[in-house]
């Protein structure tokens, strides 16, 4: 097995749908926030069987979600100086550190008619008392605006997330809609899109936009359109037990619990 240390994007074509922590736009908006950022692939009789992008740090190496069979390729990784984190990959030599998360992921792929049909009850009504909004795309202004107001609601609740400054920095797809009543902000959210696949980055929404269920009008209106784009899954986010009301949400969409696996130190191998 060899590993090919990679430096352009041209050559980070991965036969796998990616997590959008590996995808290449993700790496260079977290290196214009100061991140050190590395590519590596593993390759087996010519086949490229694992993947990594990861971030350095002061002697610390994370790396979240790397897709294909990441086993080997992330221990030979845990010989260099420094340790190395991973999150999503188990086994003999990784030493859990953190309980599995799990995330809703949505599966776009069935046609619209059934895509409604496999939301919950409670959310199809949401649906249709806000579906008549017109929801709009908005351009990189409405997109930082969101950002703001996603950045301060995170920090008066306690929560860490990536800062707006990740977004002005990210080049790769993206989806922005919101509903903005008289030309007034009420609501909005913001998609990356990486490839086949597609994340939730952030929303917000004012008591006008939860009293006219902005929020699930948005999110399916988003699942239409990337569908239309050839996304088949949509990452909502983390489901925890701490937001039950937030996890019922997600998950009355018709979304999938899937675990991630526990975030572990990965020995050398």
């Amino acid at each position: 097995m060899d590993i090919i240390w990679i430096t352009s994007e041209s050559d980070w074509r991965l036969p796998w749908p990616v997590a959008l922590q590996q995808c290449w736009a993700y790496g260079q908006a977290m290196a214009r926030l100061g991140a050190r950022v590395r590519h590596v692939l593993l390759r087996q009789g010519g086949q490229v069987i694992a993947a990594a992008q990861m971030l350095e740090r002061r002697g610390l190496r994370v790396i979240n979600r790397p897709p294909g069979q990441p086993g080997p390729l992330l221990r030979r990784l845990a010989r260099f100086p420094g340790l190395t984190l991973c999150t999503g990959a188990v086994g003999h030599g990784f030493v859990p550190l953190v309980t599995p998360r799990f995330h809703a992921e949505w599966d776009l792929r069935p046609d619209p008619a059934d895509l409604r049909r496999g939301m919950q009850g409670k959310w199809r009504n949401r649906l249709r008392r806000g579906e008549t909004l017109p929801i709009r795309e908005g351009p990189a202004g409405v997109m930082m605006d969101l950002a703001a107001r996603c950045d301060t609601l995170a920090r008066q609740r306690g929560f860490r997330a990536l800062p707006p400054s990740f977004l002005a920095g990210w080049e790769g797809g993206r989806l922005v809609l919101h509903w903005s009543p008289g030309g007034r902000l009420a609501a909005g959210i913001v998609v990356l899109i990486h490839g086949q696949g597609a994340t939730y980055h952030c929303g917000w929404t004012s008591a006008e936009g939860r009293a006219a269920q902005a929020h699930a009008t948005m999110l399916w209106q988003a699942a239409l359109v990337l569908r239309g784009q050839g996304v088949q899954r949509l990452d909502l986010g983390a489901v925890d037990a701490t937001n039950p009301g937030l996890a019922r949400f997600k998950l009355g969409t018709g979304a999938r619990l899937v675990s991630l696996g526990p975030s572990s130190l990965v020995l050398p191998g």
